[in-house]
């Protein structure tokens, strides 16, 4: 079922796919589970292939990945663990014409993931969306109004919303009965040295299993480089949004998340590629200030370079308020740096099953109260890191209106809220 390169090339992506006249998919498929499919099959590709076969609730039919290397690959492993045969595609159009398939998730590079989960609830697909949900600040609005248009269930890979603890204590972080009132957040990612030089590739030819149209996507044509596949596009702003969408997202929604404030304001991020000379184009040290309406602040710091960590946290969460704080692992914290015991009979914690179980039980629920991690919390979180990035890339700060959506009087800051997307992989324009 693999579509190949010559066939791709003959059809645009408009004979192929027209919004909202794809098929619906079936109810449920074999003994009431969902068919799961995965779009992306590399790197935490895999951890939804895991999610999904050890579920009791789900079925997982097929694959999708522009690589057929490792599509083949991961296809053999799920036999191999299964003695049952998925369908693999190369071109996410077709198997989103698939009525088989209930849900899809998706693991794609990030300039890929919201497309991708637009295309999929337009085919009444529900969808598991890696982190960050979207590439720029306009596609996360587009997301929201798919999620709400064509009445989908849409999870968010920001796991940490599945969590427990952190449920359970973002809870009293907003409710100020700890600590008081929260006036600072901190967000952590320091890698420690664990994101070395990437050297330096030419441009080539792609190799002959890479369907390199279909992996750039929604990118504009770029020339094939090593480089970008299969993992460090994430340094390189035409297909991913450096550390602080990569790992740092994750921190980023949960301190967007404890501070719950909306969008910020004024952003100013500043930093470097320090001790490399490599090829790369983001920075791995860097730090991000945001401040609200309010005029409380979130503090974002990326160190991809060796370093200490802070109060026994490298990448993880701070929160300051008037009459404590509270460290990621460590719990609450009084004025005089002593801990506070939390009753946890008095504040128990909530219900969680997990992120791929949780999605599971949305969709067969079909109750969009149960996401933990909706199109609204997507977008929070990816659009911080968005407008940290601008702010890093044209080296100034900058002034955020949330209501209009937009920079203040900046017009080429408001250029890069969006993109130039290829014609055949445009994002619809939704909201």
């Amino acid at each position: 079922m693999t579509m190949s390169r010559r066939t791709f090339m003959g059809a645009s992506a408009g004979a192929i796919l027209t919004a909202g006249t794809f098929a619906q998919g079936s109810a449920f498929g074999a003994n009431g589970r969902i068919n799961m499919a995965v779009i992306g099959v590399r790197g935490r590709g895999g951890s939804h292939i895991d999610g999904w076969l050890e579920s009791p609730d789900s079925e997982l039919v097929a694959l999708c990945d522009a690589d057929e290397h490792f599509l083949e690959a991961r296809a053999r492993e799920v036999e191999k663990r299964t003695g049952k045969k998925v369908k693999t595609f190369t071109d996410m159009r077709e198997l989103f014409e698939d009525k088989e398939i209930d849900a899809v998730s998706i693991a794609t590079p990030n300039h890929w993931h919201a497309l991708a989960a637009i295309w999929a609830v337009q085919a009444g697909k529900d969808v598991y969306v890696e982190k960050p949900g979207t590439h720029n600040y306009f596609e996360g609005l587009q997301l929201m109004a798919a999620a709400e248009k064509y009445d989908r269930i849409i999870q968010h890979g920001t796991q940490r919303r599945s969590e427990a603890n952190w449920m359970r204590d973002i809870a009293l972080i907003q409710s100020g009965e700890i600590i008081g009132d929260v006036y600072m957040a901190r967000g952590l990612c320091y890698k420690n040295g664990n994101r070395g030089d990437i050297g330096t590739a030419p441009n080539e030819e792609p190799p002959a299993h890479l369907h390199w149209r279909l992996w750039q996507g929604p990118a504009s044509e770029q020339e094939y480089n090593r480089l970008y596949h299969p993992y460090t596009w994430h340094w390189f702003w035409h297909y991913g949004n450096g550390e602080i969408g990569n790992q740092g997202v994750h921190q980023m929604d949960v301190a967007v998340w404890g501070m719950n404030k909306g969008m910020p304001v004024s952003v100013y991020s500043a930093g470097g590629r320090y001790t490399y000379e490599d090829q790369a184009q983001t920075p791995n040290t860097n730090v991000a200030t945001f401040t609200y309406e309010d005029g409380k602040m979130l503090v974002f710091e990326v160190r991809n370079r060796w370093t200490n960590d802070e109060s026994g946290v490298s990448v993880g969460n701070l929160f300051y308020a008037n009459e404590g704080y509270y460290v990621e692992g460590k719990g609450f914290f009084d004025t005089k740096d002593q801990p506070i015991k939390i009753d946890n009979d008095k504040y128990p914690y909530p219900e969680s099953h997990g992120n791929w179980q949780n999605f599971l039980n949305a969709v067969k629920a079909r109750d969009k109260s149960m996401i933990h991690g909706n199109m609204k919390d997507a977008h929070l979180s990816a659009a911080h890191c968005h407008l940290a990035n601008t702010s890093y890339r044209l080296g100034r700060s900058l002034e955020f209106d949330p209501a209009a959506g937009q920079y203040k009087g900046d017009d080429e800051a408001n250029k890069m809220l969006t993109r130039d997307y290829h014609p055949d992989f445009t994002v619809p324009k939704l909201a």
